[in-house]
């Protein structure tokens, strides 16, 4: 039993085969295919963020760059700081000179500050005590000299300010509530007063100003300090970027994403098609049309020009064959007018003859001398009638009319 079943089971399994091995293989076949095409996923999905990173830092490099070519300056600030003359006698609450001030208009010593073109307001800050000389000291005049860097003035402006008032009364109660203020060092007794030299100063290109003087234009004048503002005045894109910084980034590196990306897509595009697409097919197929095209215009050309020949040779037979049907014509013509002239001609004879016979009648001649006559013209009017007859021409009614006539 036992030896005659192992055969059996024997040969019943390897006649079912083993479907571990195949199921393995497509196992691996399935792992190794999913594996590759993530690899290729994860590899395509890295080059695209690595392209999109690349084109968004470009987007933003280009905005940045242009914002900071296209955008002036918006604030600059300077301190001024005045000088006077002190070589005179003079009281103490007299200066010897104007305070005067010389401000560079350049940052750094080599830039512009403003820039061609771009309308700035140009002003003056000064802080100034609210002491008894400059309450008493009423309005002055500050004024101010713009020179290029050959030294010429450029331009100039003067303006006139002063304190503001306030009564005693209110610097009394301002005093009496400050007091703690004024005691801790945090608050002083002045005021800023601003001055505006130039509401809408423009740059010249051909002389454009390195620096400033500044002069106020009285001798009891005290102050604490002083400062130069010059603000531009933007208008149009400029007044856009600068008031909506945000926003005006946000479109700018969009716009210039964009921009690049379609570009980035046409190469792409580019260099699919230039993978199915044989440049050197499509210049021999260009080539065979172009060579195509030009044998036709030869044979074309060849074609008007058999028909021009075969045209200019009807037209020189149709032009002989019609010259030679009016000679014929003429002589034809001709010969009947000669053969009617001559039919006249021998009318005119008879008639001559018929009235000369008649004068004879009238005369009476002898018959002898008419026979004579008849005689004599009968020649005459043979000829006549002969010559008549000579022209093929002339029809055969004439003929016989004028052969009865001379009859």
């Amino acid at each position: 039993m036992d030896a005659g079943t192992e055969p059996m089971g024997t040969g019943g399994h390897h006649g079912s085969g083993d479907p571990v091995g195949p199921a393995l293989l497509w196992l691996q076949d399935t792992v190794t295919t999913a594996t590759l095409q993530a690899r290729q996923r994860v590899l395509q999905g890295a080059l695209l963020l690595c392209a999109l990173g690349l084109l968004l830092w470009t987007a933003i490099f280009l905005y940045g760059s242009f914002y900071y070519s296209y955008m002036p300056l918006a604030t600059y600030s300077t301190p001024v700081h005045y000088y006077y003359r002190t070589d005179c006698d003079s009281s103490a609450s007299l200066l010897c000179s104007f305070p005067t001030a010389n401000v560079s208009l350049l940052r750094n010593g080599k830039n512009q500050v403003m820039t061609y073109g771009q309308p700035y307001r140009i002003s003056l800050e000064l802080e100034m005590p609210e002491s008894p000389a400059n309450q008493e000291l009423g309005m002055f005049m500050v004024r101010m000299f713009c020179y290029s860097g050959q030294g010429q003035t450029v331009t100039s402006s003067a303006r006139s300010t002063m304190l503001r008032y306030r009564s005693g009364l209110l610097q009394t109660l301002g005093t009496l509530f400050l007091i703690p203020f004024f005691l801790a060092g945090t608050a002083d007794q002045k005021q800023l007063v601003e001055v505006e030299l130039f509401s809408e100063y423009r740059e010249d290109s051909y002389a454009p100003s390195i620096g400033a003087i500044i002069e106020i234009q009285s001798q009891r004048v005290q102050i604490y300090s002083a400062n130069l503002y010059i603000h531009a005045h933007f208008t149009g894109i400029r007044y856009f970027l600068y008031n909506f910084p945000t926003l005006s980034a946000v479109m700018g590196v969009a716009s210039n994403l964009s921009f690049l990306s379609v570009l980035l897509l046409f190469s792409y595009l580019r260099l699919i098609w230039g993978r199915f697409i044989n440049p050197q097919k499509v210049r021999d197929r260009i080539n065979l049309h172009q060579r195509l095209a030009g044998s036709d215009e030869s044979e074309d050309t060849e074609h008007l020009q058999d028909y021009q020949d075969d045209t200019t040779g009807i037209k020189n037979s149709s032009s002989d064959a019609l010259l030679e049907a009016h000679q014929i014509t003429a002589t034809h013509l001709n010969q009947k007018e000669e053969s009617i002239l001559k039919a006249d001609g021998g009318e005119m004879d008879i008639r001559h003859g018929r009235f000369q016979s008649e004068i004879d009648e009238e005369e009476i001649i002898p018959e002898e001398e008419g026979e004579n006559m008849g005689m004599s013209l009968d020649p005459e009017l043979e000829g006549s009638s002969e010559t008549a007859k000579e022209p093929d021409s002339i029809p055969s009614r004439l003929t016989g009319t004028s052969t009865c006539v001379i009859s």
